[in-house]
């Protein structure tokens, strides 16, 4: 049995009202119900943030994106082992405060954003005019839902800010952001363009975790 494999099954164990304790626990939704964004302070302790801080600088390399120019995301990425037990038991956690099986979840990774490096205005579902945008969806179904948590506090910047929202989330080390990104008729949900802004001090580190609505599948 792969790893995935082991926490699906822990997951799928689990009796479901027992599971739906789980489901956001700590969390507040924002306020705007055209959105479901919730925000969960201290999702993580200073230990276990530290622990994958030290896994993203072994293994970091500037990030891509799916289309356009490689200019509008700057940061570096860092792909975990999978067999890390850090990164297992985060695995889990996610799929518990999400309430969806983790064979729906894309492999974890790790960003730093350095001084000046952001990520532009962008949504994390495959949009329409995105050339590649049917062969991602066909494969494992459109991005559901998205989860970061921040791993440290920058000096000065490194906001995550959505437009539509005109709100910028300052990095607190061990908070996540949540968000679906898709409206509850299952379309792509506009109001969650956001941007990773430029670090202007120190630097920025963040797990970012993707979901689809059917299993993951890279091939």
């Amino acid at each position: 049995m792969t790893i995935q494999g082991s926490i699906a099954g822990t997951l799928a164990a689990l009796d479901a009202d027992v599971l739906a304790t789980f489901k956001f626990q700590g969390a507040t939704r924002w306020p705007d119900e055209q959105i479901e964004l919730y925000v969960a302070p201290a999702f993580l302790d200073p230990a276990e943030c530290g622990a994958l801080v030290s896994l993203i600088d072994r293994n970091r390399v500037p990030s891509t994106v799916v289309e356009g120019d490689a200019a509008w995301r700057t940061s570096e990425t860092c792909s975990f082992d999978p067999s890390e037990p850090v990164v297992q038991l985060l695995d889990l956690r996610l799929s518990m405060f999400l309430g969806i099986n983790p064979v729906n979840g894309e492999p974890n990774q790790g960003q730093r954003y350095g001084v000046g490096q952001e990520f532009k205005l962008h949504a994390d579902y495959f949009a329409a005019h995105h050339d590649d945008a049917i062969t991602h969806v066909s494969r494992c179904g459109q991005r559901t839902w998205t989860a970061m948590i921040y791993l440290n506090e920058p000096e000065e910047g490194g906001e995550t800010f959505f437009h539509h929202l005109d709100h910028g989330f300052t990095p607190e080390l061990g908070t996540m952001l949540c968000w679906n990104n898709l409206t509850p008729d299952g379309r792509p949900n506009p109001r969650t363009l956001h941007q990773g802004k430029p670090v202007l001090r120190g630097a920025k580190y963040v797990i970012t975790k993707w979901f689809r609505q059917g299993p993951w599948n890279p091939a």
